[in-house]
C-alpha cells in the first residue's frame, strides 16, 4: 500500500509540474506581451526557460533537501533521455530536418558545456557557487547568441497566443509557479521514499523516473509535433533544452546551495556526451534525423537503461 501511495504521489507531482509550467509560461508570457516586450525576447526567455521549469524546480528542491544525487541525476538523465528517447521516438514517427546552425554551433556548444559540467563536478566533488557563476556566464552568452541568430532569421522561437484579461494572466502565472513549487516538493519526497522502499539509489531514481517525469513536456511536444509533420525544429528545441538544463538549472541550483557531485556521475556525463556525439554523427551528412538514426538512439538508451538496472 505504501508503494502505491508513493507512486500516486509521484504521478501527482509530475502532473503539477507539467501543468504548472504550462500555466506559468502562459501567464508570464501574456504579462510580458501586455507590457510591449517583443515576442522574440519572450520566446527566448520566458517560454524557453518555462520548459526547463520542472527540471529546475525538482533539482533545486532536491538540493535543498540534501538529496543531491536526484539533482544531478535529474539533469543528466533528462539530457540523455531528451536525445536518445524523445528524438528517437520523434524520428521513428517522421524524418526530422535539422538546421545548419544546430549542426555547426548548438550541438558542439552542448557537447562543450556537458564536458565543462562534468569537469567542474568531478574536479572537487561538487558544483559550488563559483561553478554556478561560470555556468550562468555561459548561459548569458548562449542567450545573446540566440538573440543574434533570431534577429538574423536563422533561428525560430515559439510565439505565445495571449488570451484572457491582465488580472487572469497574473493569477495564472502565480498559480503556475505555486504548482511548480508544490509539485517539485511532492516529486522529490516521493522519489526519495521509493528509492528507500526498493533499495534503489537516489542516483538511479534521478536518472530514470524523475528524469522521465520532468522531461514529459519535451516528450509530448516533440512527439505531437512529429505526428503533425511539424518536427522541423524539434532537434533544435531538444538541444536548447539540454543546454538550459545544464546552464540554467544546475547554474541556478549551485548559486543557492553547493551540489554534491558523486564520482559515479562522471560515467553518466560521458553517456550524455556520447549521446550528443551520436546525434551529431546521425545528422551531420544529410542534415536530418531519419528512422534508422532514431532506432539507433532508442537501442542505445535501451543498453544504457539495462546497464543502470544491473548496477
Amino acid at each position: 500500500m505504501t508503494i502505491l501511495i508513493e507512486l500516486a504521489l509521484l504521478a501527482i507531482g509530475f502532473f503539477l509540474l507539467v501543468k504548472g509550467a504550462d500555466w506559468f509560461v502562459e501567464g508570464a508570457s501574456g504579462i510580458a506581451d501586455r507590457f510591449g516586450i517583443p515576442q522574440l525576447v519572450i520566446g527566448l526567455t520566458v517560454v524557453a526557460m518555462g520548459t526547463s521549469a520542472p527540471e529546475a524546480a525538482v533539482s533545486i528542491a532536491a538540493a535543498l533537501k540534501g538529496t543531491a544525487d536526484i539533482t544531478v541525476g535529474n539533469v543528466v538523465g533528462s539530457n540523455i533521455m531528451n536525445i536518445l528517447v524523445i528524438l528517437g521516438l520523434a524520428s521513428v514517427i517522421t524524418v526530422i530536418a535539422v538546421s545548419k546552425t544546430t549542426v555547426h554551433y548548438e550541438i558542439p556548444f552542448m557537447l562543450a558545456i556537458t564536458a565543462v559540467f562534468a569537469y567542474l563536478g568531478y574536479a572537487d566533488g561538487e558544483i559550488g557557487f563559483m561553478d554556478g557563476i561560470i555556468l550562468w556566464g555561459c548561459f548569458i552568452a548562449y542567450l545573446s547568441y540566440m538573440f543574434v541568430m533570431c534577429n538574423k532569421g536563422l533561428m525560430q522561437t515559439e510565439e505565445v497566443i495571449v488570451s484572457g484579461s491582465f488580472p487572469m494572466l497574473i493569477i495564472k502565472g502565480i498559480i503556475g509557479m505555486g504548482l511548480i513549487i508544490f509539485g517539485s516538493d511532492i516529486t522529490v519526497d516521493a522519489a526519495t521514499e521509493l528509492a528507500k522502499i526498493f533499495g534503489m539509489s537516489e542516483r538511479l531514481i534521478g536518472l530514470t523516473i524523475v528524469a522521465f517525469g520532468t522531461s514529459l513536456p519535451e516528450l509530448v511536444t516533440s512527439v505531437v509535433a512529429a505526428r503533425r509533420g511539424k518536427a522541423d525544429i524539434a532537434i533544435g528545441n531538444i538541444v536548447g533544452s539540454n543546454i538550459f538544463n545544464i546552464l540554467f538549472v544546475v547554474g541556478t541550483s549551485a548559486l543557492i546551495i553547493p551540489i554534491v557531485f558523486a564520482e559515479k556521475f562522471l560515467f553518466d556525463c560521458m553517456i550524455a556526451f556520447g549521446a550528443g556525439v551520436l546525434l551529431w554523427i546521425c545528422i551531420a551528412r544529410k542534415k536530418e534525423l531519419d528512422r534508422v538514426g532514431g532506432l539507433v538512439l532508442l537501442i542505445c538508451y535501451g543498453a544504457y537503461f539495462g546497464y543502470l538496472m544491473v548496477q
